[in-house]
C-alpha cells in the first residue's frame, strides 16, 4: 500500500531525520571519525525504517516530490546566487584543471561500466546506465535517460536500474567521501583535528568575505526580515527563469536538467543586479537559506530512498557497482588528489569528487562540510565543487553520452 506524505508531514519528517542524524554524530564516535554527514546518518535510519515498513508490513512511504524538488533547485539557485564573475575568475587555473581531471573520469566510469557489463553478460549499454547516467547525473538524469534507452536503444530494464544505481550511488558517495578525505589527510599529514573547544570558537566568529557558501553552516550570519525577504525573492526568480527556460528548451538541442536553469538563473540575476544596477548582494542571507535548502534535501532524498531496489538487484548489478566503487576510490586518491596539488584541499576536493561523482553535488557538498568542520576551512574546494558538480559536469556527461550512443547505439 502507497502513502504520500503531504508537504507538512514532509517537512517534519525532514527536520526529524537531520535531528536524529546530529544526536547519532554525537552519541557514536565512529560517524564522528569517519566524517560522516549528518543528514547521511540520519537519512539512512529513516530509510531503514521505511524499507522495514516495506517488507514486513507490505507500506510504501514517500515524500512530497514537489517540496523535495523545491528544496533541490533552491539550493542549486544558491550556488548561483553566490557566483559573481569574481569568484569564477578566482577559480581559475585549479577549477580548469579540476574540470579536465573529471572529465576524464566521466569516460573512465562509462568504460568501466562498460567493460563490466561486458565481463557479466549484460548489454554494454547497461554499463552507461550505471554509469555517468546514474553516477555522475543522478536520480534526475537516470530517470530522464532510462526511457529513451528502452524505447530508442532497447535495453529492457535500463529505467529501474538507473534508478537502482543512482540510489546506490548516493548512499555510497555519501558514506566514502569522509573516510576516503581523512585516509589522505591521515597519510600526507596535511592537518591536525580542530578541538572541540576551536570548533565552537570558530562557528561563533563572524562569518568572513573569503568564506563560500556552504563552506561553514554551522557559523551566525546576521540577518534581517527585510534582507530574507529580498533573498527568498532572488530564488523565487532563480526557479521561475528554470521552469520557464525548462518549457522552452523542452526537446532542442538546448534541453538541461532543471536544476542547471535554476543556477544559471541564479548566475544571471546575481551579476545583473550587481554588474548592471550596482546593487549589493546580501551573501549571509544567501547562505542562510541556501544551507537550510541542502540540509533538508538531503533529509527528504535519502529517507525517501527505496532500499528494496537495491535488494532486487542481481548479482551482476551489483558487481558492477562495486567496480564502480572501486573506480572512484582509485581516481580519487591517485588521479583527483595528486593533479590538484596534493595538499590540504585536494583531499577535500576529493570527498567532494566521491559525493557528485557517485551521488549528487549535495552529497559532495556535505563531505566537505564535514571535513573542514573537523580539520579546518577550505575556501578552493568550496569555490570549485559546486561550480563543476552542479553545472559545467553536466554539460560533459551529455557529450560524452552522446558520442557513445553514435558509436554503440
Amino acid at each position: 500500500m502507497d502513502y504520500a506524505l503531504n508537504p507538512t508531514f514532509t517537512l517534519m519528517l525532514a527536520v526529524l531525520v537531520l535531528y536524529v542524524g546530529r544526536i547519532l554524530n554525537q552519541k557514536i564516535p565512529f560517524l564522528t571519525k569517519y566524517n560522516i554527514p549528518e543528514p547521511v546518518a540520519g537519512g539512512l535510519v529513516g530509510a531503514i525504517i521505511f524499507y522495514a515498513l516495506y517488507e514486513f508490513l507490505g507500506y510504501s512511504i514517500a515524500v512530497n516530490k514537489p517540496m523535495q524538488d523545491t528544496f533541490m533547485l533552491m539550493f542549486f539557485a544558491s550556488i548561483g546566487l553566490s557566483a559573481n564573475f569574481a569568484k569564477l575568475k578566482e577559480g581559475g587555473r585549479p577549477l580548469v584543471i579540476f574540470l579536465i581531471a573529471i572529465s576524464v573520469f566521466v569516460i573512465v566510469q562509462n568504460g568501466v561500466g562498460m567493460a563490466v557489463a561486458t565481463a557479466v553478460g549484460l548489454d554494454p549499454l547497461m554499463g552507461v546506465i550505471a554509469g555517468s547516467i546514474a553516477l555522475i547525473g543522478g536520480l534526475g538524469t537516470a530517470g530522464a535517460w532510462g526511457p529513451i534507452f528502452e524505447a530508442k536503444y532497447g535495453v529492457e530494464g535500463a529505467l529501474p536500474m538507473g534508478i537502482a544505481s543512482a540510489t546506490f550511488g548516493m548512499v555510497i558517495g555519501g558514506l566514502m567521501g569522509g573516510p576516503l578525505a581523512r585516509y589522505l589527510i591521515k597519510k600526507h599529514q596535511l592537518a591536525t583535528a580542530i578541538t572541540i573547544q576551536t570548533r565552537a570558537e570558530n562557528n561563533s566568529a563572524p562569518i568572513t568575505e573569503r568564506e563560500y557558501i556552504f563552506e561553514a553552516p554551522q557559523k551566525v550570519r546576521l540577518i534581517t526580515a527585510d534582507n530574507a525577504i529580498i533573498t527568498l525573492g532572488m530564488f523565487a526568480f532563480a526557479l521561475a527563469f528554470a521552469e520557464i527556460l525548462k518549457n522552452l528548451t523542452v526537446g532542442t538541442a538546448f534541453e538541461l536538467p532543471t536544476f542547471v536553469w535554476a543556477l544559471m538563473g541564479g548566475i544571471v540575476l546575481r551579476n545583473v543586479l550587481e554588474t548592471g544596477f550596482k546593487r549589493e548582494i546580501f551573501d549571509r542571507s544567501i547562505d542562510v537559506f541556501g544551507n537550510t535548502a541542502l540540509a533538508l534535501y538531503l533529509a527528504m532524498a535519502l529517507v525517501s530512498l527505496k532500499l528494496w531496489q537495491l535488494a532486487d538487484l542481481a548479482i551482476p548489478m551489483l558487481v558492477l557497482l562495486i567496480a564502480q566503487s572501486v573506480a572512484m576510490w582509485v581516481f580519487a586518491v591517485y588521479v583527483s588528489f595528486r593533479v590538484m596539488g596534493k595538499n590540504y584541499d585536494s583531499a577535500v576536493l576529493a570527498s567532494g569528487l566521491c559525493g557528485f561523482g557517485m551521488g549528487a553535488t549535495p552529497n559532495a557538498i556535505a563531505n566537505m562540510q564535514a571535513i573542514t568542520n573537523m580539520y579546518g576551512p577550505s575556501h578552493k574546494a568550496f569555490l570549485i565543487v559546486p561550480l563543476v558538480g552542479a553545472f559545467f559536469i553536466d554539460l560533459v556527461n551529455v557529450v560524452v553520452i552522446q558520442g557513445i550512443l553514435q558509436i554503440f547505439g
